[in-house]
């Protein structure tokens, strides 16, 4: 592969990496508490520069410095990604007992919110960081194009993140404005799967 290949391949799989289904999930609900698309974008690229940032401190010390991340820590990290969904998505299902219309707290979302798309973004970002930058660091010989090709894969993920945010902050946002049923269906929604999706990732690492 020439190295154009290589770069372009790192942004496109931080492109596909935005899709993953825990990522899809956690942003689903994040996006539920921010009313309008500008705010919802937002969110998503908190949640990316957040998990861009920790991958991608991670990841430098393994393709530069040769650092062999250990597999109990990758086992932890996992372990913690799989509580945060199950408590985030508890924590996601509480808010149905005492929901108003989102379009009520448009003007309430301030820059406090601000800091759990990027924490809840650090913390995933840690996970399976250590085997993407493994594999590049083994099959991209140059220590430099294996740590662009990194930074690459944290921008497209970010991009991403942005993108299929704008794309789904639409139909969201209408679900949480006509309050009611359909608001409360949505956001009950996003919170089981989110604890259905942690609990599947902490069976995985428990067995």
């Amino acid at each position: 592969m020439t190295s154009w290949s290589v770069l372009l391949l790192g942004i496109g799989l931080g492109l596909r990496h935005a899709t993953d289904a825990d990522h899809v999930v956690v942003v689903s609900a994040l996006v539920q508490r921010e009313p309008g698309i500008g705010r919802a974008t937002r969110v998503a690229a908190l949640w990316g520069l957040g998990h861009t940032a920790t991958f991608l401190g991670l990841g430098l010390l393994v393709v530069l410095f040769g650092v062999r991340i250990p597999v109990a820590f990758e086992r932890f990290v996992d372990l913690a990604v799989g509580v945060m969904l199950v408590g985030f998505g508890v924590r996601h299902l509480a808010r149905t007992r005492a929901m108003v219309p989102v379009i009520a707290n448009a003007t309430t979302a301030g820059s406090g919110s601000d800091v759990r798309p990027l924490v809840i973004g650090c913390v995933h970002g840690l996970a399976g960081s250590a085997a993407i930058a493994l594999l590049a660091a083994t099959t991209i010989a140059a220590p430099t194009l294996a740590a662009t090709y990194l930074v690459l894969f944290g921008l497209g993920t970010i991009l991403g993140m942005v993108a299929l945010t704008a794309v789904i902050a639409r139909p969201i946002g209408w679900a949480m404005q006509r309050g009611g049923g359909v608001q409360r269906v949505a956001t009950v929604l996003a919170a089981l799967l989110s604890m259905l999706l942690g609990a599947t990732i902490l069976v995985e690492h428990l067995r």
